[in-house]
């Protein structure tokens, strides 16, 4: 039945807010984790789930993009902390694809504060501190998509066909 329903919508897959098997977010290795290259391991956990990967770059991320990306944040003490963090390193910004790819996402990654993550979700294996804790993962379809477009050049997402559709869906 699933896979039915995906193939019925596969037209759908570039429909702002559409959900289901098309849904997609917004997931960066923070430069603490391409350090300490944790980049595969994280790529690994992502694609276990069953999760396709559509988008990947390696970057060094310029203070306006890194501005607008955080802008709720501003009015936060940690701001310019945060800022000189993102800019410490290179990013490795990726957008995975799949059935409630946001919400999955944010339970692998674990809590923002590493010491409220359980273990085997990331940031319950690879975090200490808040401060440097690895990953970001949008926290809603809608953020997601706000943050795709900010990241990645429409051209630079990939459009393809898993052969393991039928047996993940």
């Amino acid at each position: 039945m699933r896979l039915r329903a995906y193939l019925s919508c596969i037209s759908m897959q570039n429909v702002p807010g559409w959900t289901g098997v098309n849904e997609r977010t917004f997931i960066a290795v923070k430069p603490d984790g391409v350090q300490r290259k944790l980049v595969g391991e994280i790529v690994r956990r992502f694609e276990k789930r069953g999760f396709k990967l559509v988008g990947l770059k390696l970057m060094q991320a310029s203070e306006d993009l890194l501005r607008e990306h955080y802008c709720d944040l501003r009015s936060k003490p940690f701001f310019n902390t945060l800022m000189s963090y993102m800019k410490s390193g290179p990013v490795v910004a990726m957008v995975w694809q799949g059935l409630d790819v946001v919400k999955t996402a944010r339970k692998m990654m674990g809590e923002t504060n590493p010491a409220e993550s359980l273990p085997g979700t990331i940031r319950g294996d690879y975090c200490v501190e808040v401060g440097k804790n690895v990953i970001h993962g949008s926290d809603s379809v809608e953020s997601a998509q706000k943050e795709i477009s900010l990241w990645f050049r429409q051209n630079e997402l990939q459009r393809w066909e898993s052969s393991n559709l039928r047996w993940i869906y």
